[in-house]
Parts: structure tokens; sequence; C-alpha cells
């Protein structure tokens, strides 16, 4: 998801994190407002169904949310919460423009949105309105602030003039902004929200096996799937050669290129990769589909157990419930997170200080990995392509460790 429908790593500043997956590309057109499609609710059994929220009144005839059942990424029960715990009304703050690329935050609400009038049917995620849903949040509000936005953007760049969406005064007279507070079970002091980064990497790599690109990445072959062999296989016993000549499992996947050890790891815990080949070539390429197994928070990457299987992609791609169908998104305007609880296509402002002055910025989630699965806490923004983790490194030094968060909703 996030990378796609699946996990990517995260590094904040100064040290790697989590995992995620997925990532961005392709402008597509979005249908207007009155081609909103319907939401459906008769959903597949693999997702929990949300139950309609059901209020109660106080005696100051305040509506009051009923718990909300988190779940993870298994879709099983992790604890409850009421929304009123993370979320209050907030403004974002005047004379400070809000940051952002007009026409990458085009294309990545365009393509989010074109996500939820293809797929409503399809992916059962679509439906749930999560933990903004006991605050009043409805799934056609979100659709509703994604058309407005583009509508908004649209009619600005046409003009040659600077969005409005960059005014403050413009989002809070015209979007209910609700801040979100951070819940951490964990770490209950935390108050602001934390911010990871994650990237697409370039390797090196080869079409064939050599002496020192000797680690490949495979495709499962669609013949194969069925069964659900690879499902047996955790990351090592893949690394012990099952799938090469020899190994008990040969000819059921693909490889599609070679890397070293390290590239290897690069590719599963971001998601993409970007491989320059020895012949001159350059392709991306988008993890597709895990072994079932769970990623485990504070386990070493190379210790996991969790295994991604690649396709090939024409660019970086983000969430999305099969590879053929994740959205793409750019860099500096697309944040990871918890769809199943915070929802798919949520337009979120941080704000948060740099060098003295406040800064304001917007983006959107359009995807998410095993680490934000549930995770109520935590944003992962994508921060752009990078050589290395140098360079990676060097660029995130100018961003935030914590900020605080809005959610954008069309009033």
């Amino acid at each position: 998801m996030s990378m796609f429908s699946s996990q990517k790593f995260r590094l904040t500043v100064g040290c790697a994190a989590l995992l995620l997956t997925g990532l961005a590309g392709n402008q597509l057109h979005a249908q207007s407002k009155k081609q909103q499609p319907s939401i459906v609710t008769n959903v597949p059994n693999t997702i929990i169904p949300q139950q309609p929220v059901n209020r109660t009144v106080n005696k100051q005839n305040t509506p009051l949310s009923e718990p909300y059942q988190v779940i993870d990424e298994q879709q099983k029960y992790q604890f409850s919460i009421n929304g009123n715990q993370i979320f209050s009304s907030g403004r974002l703050p005047n004379n400070t423009k809000v940051n952002f690329n007009q026409s990458d935050l085009l294309t990545v609400l365009t393509n989010t949105r074109k996500y939820f009038q293809d797929y409503a049917t399809e992916d059962p995620v679509l439906q749930r309105t999560g933990v903004l849903g006991s605050v009043g949040v409805t799934v056609q509000d979100v659709l509703n602030t994604l058309d407005f936005m583009m509508e908004v953007l649209r009619e600005d760049i046409a003009k040659g003039r600077p969005t409005r969406l960059q005014d403050p005064n413009f989002i809070n007279n015209n979007f209910r902004v609700i801040r979100w507070s951070p819940y951490n079970p964990k770490r209950r002091q935390q108050k602001q929200l934390r911010l990871t980064k994650y990237a697409v990497f370039t390797h090196p790599g080869s079409r064939t096996k050599t002496s020192k690109f000797n680690t490949a990445i495979y495709s499962l072959k669609d013949e194969f799937v069925a069964d659900k062999f690879f499902t047996k296989y955790t990351k090592q016993d893949v690394l012990s050669g099952i799938y090469e000549p020899g190994g008990k499992e040969f000819g059921k996947v693909e490889p599609l290129a070679y890397l070293t050890r390290n590239g290897l790891e690069d590719a599963l815990m971001q998601g993409t990769i970007l491989i320059n080949f020895t012949d001159g070539s350059k392709d991306f390429f988008n993890v597709d589909r895990n072994n079932g197994m769970p990623f485990i928070k504070g386990v070493a990457p190379r210790a996991q157990k969790r295994y991604w299987y690649f396709r090939e992609v024409e660019a970086i791609r983000g969430y999305g419930y099969k590879i053929d169908a994740k959205i793409p998104i750019r860099t500096g305007v697309t944040f990871a997170g918890d769809v199943l609880n915070i929802g798919l296509g949520r337009v979120i402002a941080i704000e948060y200080n740099q060098g003295g002055r406040k800064r304001l910025q917007i983006g959107v989630l359009a995807d998410t990995g095993g680490a934000f699965l549930p995770n109520l806490y935590q944003l992962d923004f994508l921060a752009g392509i990078f050589r290395n983790q140098q360079d990676f490194s060097r660029n995130i030094s100018q961003l935030p460790e914590f900020v605080t968060a809005y959610i954008l909703v069309k009033k």
C-alpha cells in the first residue's frame, strides 16, 4: 500500500525507523462533484465493517462520540478510543503561507480521488470513516474535500496566480480545521505528531546475477500464486536460495533484477527502488505482495521475516489494494499513515518551526505501511528520490521530528 499496500522504511532525523510501502506519478483526471460515485456499503468480509456512529448528548447538548474500535493490519481489534480524545477544533495560524508545489498537490489529489471513483466496490478500506467518523466526518466529506481542493487548484493554476489554498485565512474560512493530537499508548506524554520520512533510493544493479550483484528481487508468476506457496517462506528462506537454480521452488518466481545485499534491504524497507542497470537502462520497481508475515516493531530490518515480491512500475506509487491499482504519488505532498483508522485521502496540514519561523505544509494521506497499522501518533513524509542514505539524511535534517497536525475537511 504506501508504497503501496504495504511497508516502507521510515527514517527520522538521524536514525532509521519503521517500514512501509508504495509511491507516485501519472496525471489522471477525476470526475467533478456532479459525477461522484455513490459509496457502497456491502463490502467483502476481508475487512471488518465499521459500525455506524451512535451519538449521545450531554447536558449542554454537545454530541459525544461513541468509542471507536481501532484495528490492526490483520483487521483485528486492538483497543478503543473516543474521537474527542485526539480531535478538536483548530485554526491554521494567520500570516504564514502554506507551502506545497501546486502541480504536484493537484496530481496527488486527482489520483487519490480517481482511486475512490474506480475502486469503491472493490476496496472495502474506502468505506471506512475511521476514527474521524466519531467526530462527524463521513466518506462523502472526504470526497467533497478532494473535489473542492482540485477545483480551486485548477482554477488558480489556469489563471496563473498563487493558489488560494496557500492562504491560511482561506483554509480557515472554507474548511473544518481539525487538530489531531497524537495517541501513543507507549508514550502517553507525546504532545505532537511524530513525523518520520521516507524516500525512493537509486541503486546500481544487474539484469543477470554477478559476483557483485548477487541478491535478487523477485516477481511472483501468476500461474503459481493461487496455492500461496510463497506464504510459507521467510525472508531468510528466500535468501537461502529456494528460488535459484537447484532450489526447491525454482521456476515459481521470476528474478526482476539483482542487487547487493544492502540494495535489497533498501528495496524491501522503502517499497520502491529505482535501479540503474549496468547496461545503461533504469527502471522503477515496487512491492506487489508479501508473504503474509507481520512486520515486527523493534526488530532489526535484516532479522524481519516479512518478505516482499516486486513488480516493475512506471513511477512511484502509494496505497492500493493491488499492484495495478496503486495511487501514483509525488514527493513533497504525500504522507503515509494509518489508512484503516485515520483514512485514505485525508488532507493534512502540518505546522512546525524552522529557523525561528513558523512553517505550514499540506499533503494527502495516500500511502501506508505495516508500521502504521495501527498508528494514531505518526505520519511518514515522502521526501524525494535520493542516491544514498547520506543525501537523504542531509535533506531531512531540515525537517522537524514532531509537528502539530490538522486534518482539513470542506465545510
